[in-house]
């Protein structure tokens, strides 16, 4: 193949900015921001999941407690009607009497430990109110951190893809001006070799494969002609001759 130097010296310009665009790529995907969000978003998934967990037990104390004050409720109800009888003297044998003050005492003990009951079941439900009350403040923390984390990975983002843009464009109308069978044979090394497909030659060093060039190759780098397309035999890319090639 053949094309002017000219061109050659272009396609290295092609490469650079090929480099750069990587480059960017590169930079847009390890954003430090995105490690932060991922660290922040899974911190946020297990205080949320703890903030539900104790939301549940909170509901689950409250329904609890409702119960536990219900049975409390009837055993005074009972007692009380207990007394009012014992009270009014409708009772008269000794064996009912008798039979009906182990009632009230039975139930004032029942009454005493449904109570306990009920202060135990307070304490739990105190207990996971403060911390759901806790983890609410640290998931709205977090979530603050997030917004502003994610606010900053945008803005970087946004930078980068503006200077994609503008390297994309210049990259446009530099390869407007090279011969069509050399860009494409271009791009075809520099997707099978690793994003360069043109490397300059310089001081007799390929800066593709950075291989000296045997004195052979050498020779016949130096009898080709300007506009002979050369190739590197130790990586194939395309090697481009420039003033500082040292041949």
């Amino acid at each position: 193949m053949n094309a002017a130097p000219a061109d050659q010296i272009r396609l290295l310009d092609v490469q650079g900015l090929d480099v750069r665009l990587s480059q960017l790529a590169h930079k847009r995907r390890t954003l430090p921001e995105h490690a932060e969000l991922e660290t922040l978003n899974a911190d946020h998934t297990q205080l949320r999941d703890l903030l539900v967990a104790s939301q549940t037990e909170e509901s689950d104390t409250a329904r609890e407690q409702t119960k536990a004050e219900q049975d409390v409720d009837q055993v005074r109800q009972r007692a009380a009607r207990d007394q009012k009888r014992l009270d009014s003297g409708a009772v008269t044998s000794p064996k009912d009497l008798e039979n009906l003050q182990h009632e009230i005492a039975s139930l004032a003990r029942r009454q005493s430990d449904l109570e306990d009951v009920v202060l135990e079941v307070m304490e739990r439900r105190e207990s996971a109110q403060e911390r759901a009350t806790e983890l609410t403040g640290r998931v709205e923390s977090l979530q603050a951190k997030i917004i502003d984390a994610t606010a900053r990975r945008d803005a970087a983002a946004e930078e980068i893809d503006n200077e994609i843009a503008r390297v994309t464009k210049e990259r446009e109308v530099i390869a407007g001006t090279i011969p069509a069978d050399l860009l494409k044979l271009y791009d075809k090394l520099r997707e099978q070799q690793g994003g360069v497909g043109a490397a300059r030659l310089y001081q007799r060093r390929c800066d593709g494969c950075r291989q000296e060039l045997a004195i052979t190759e050498l020779n016949e780098v130096r009898s080709a002609a300007p506009d002979t397309v050369v190739r590197c035999e130790n990586c194939r890319r395309i090697l481009v001759r420039t003033p500082e090639s040292g041949l």
